[in-house]
């Protein structure tokens, strides 16, 4: 039978897996953090760790898979970037899965260097969930030790970023609800809230909801664009294909 190798540990990766393994669809998971993993059924093949070009080409030569399908997060656009490379290479046929948008709130830019530049026109306190690997740019902002607060994901990663103060970091696992969102608000004292786009699914909407109810500013880094199909989409393509029995 045909088998589909699945890249990202994301809410849209999850769904997607569970629906192979309910079709009695062949399928393998790869992501990139134990946490990842730890979101996954141990009925699901797994594959843990992040992997460049090179590795993903290894990787699709050793096992032959009949379908790439690319979850990865809308903004792990190197990750994308291996993927596609590695698929061509390869011959083997490869999808995207777009997330679906939600209406944008507030302030948007299209880059970390664009969102630096309007933070440093104010003194204002600051709080990020763009995530851990954007912290070194934002290290870029006039004052961060004291301005700057960032929700992060308990990882050990984070820890490796020197001269950022402890007790800026909120570390705590998603989703946020708008009560959570509200508390951490309050708790670093954030006039502004960066995001990005992260959808319906990505608990963008909770975000709204807080920065409205606390009053302060929300500034979104937009997703890059790209193209490809719905997780629906994707399900419907697999049945007509012929992956599911």
């Amino acid at each position: 039978m045909s088998e589909i190798l699945i890249f990202g540990g994301t809410t849209e990766g999850r769904e997607l897996a569970v629906f192979c393994t309910e079709n009695q669809i062949p399928v393998t998971v790869s992501v990139t953090t134990s946490y990842g993993e730890s979101l996954l059924s141990d009925q699901i093949r797994i594959l843990t760790g992040k992997l460049n070009t090179e590795q993903i080409y290894e990787l699709l030569c050793s096992h032959q898979y009949d379908l790439v399908i690319d979850v990865t997060h809308p903004y792990a656009v190197e990750a994308t970037k291996n993927i596609q490379s590695a698929c061509e290479t390869s011959g083997i046929p490869y999808i995207r899965l777009i997330r679906q948008k939600s209406e944008i709130y507030g302030e948007t830019v299209r880059t970390v260097t664009e969102l630096i530049r309007i933070l440093n026109q104010n003194q204002k306190i600051i709080l990020s969930t763009l995530g851990s690997k954007s912290i070194p740019e934002l290290m870029q902002i006039q004052h961060y030790q004291q301005r700057l607060w960032v929700r992060v994901l308990p990882s050990a990663e984070f820890q490796k970023i020197p001269d950022f103060p402890e007790n800026h970091i909120i570390a705590e696992i998603p989703p946020f609800s708008t009560e959570q969102n509200i508390m951490h608000i309050r708790k670093s004292g954030a006039e502004i809230l960066l995001t990005k786009e992260s959808g319906m699914i990505g608990g963008y909407p909770e975000k709204i909801q807080a920065v409205q109810k606390c009053g302060i500013r929300m500034i979104t880094l937009l997703r890059p664009d790209e193209n490809g199909y719905t997780l629906e989409e994707i399900k419907t393509l697999l049945r007509k294909d012929g992956f599911s029995e």
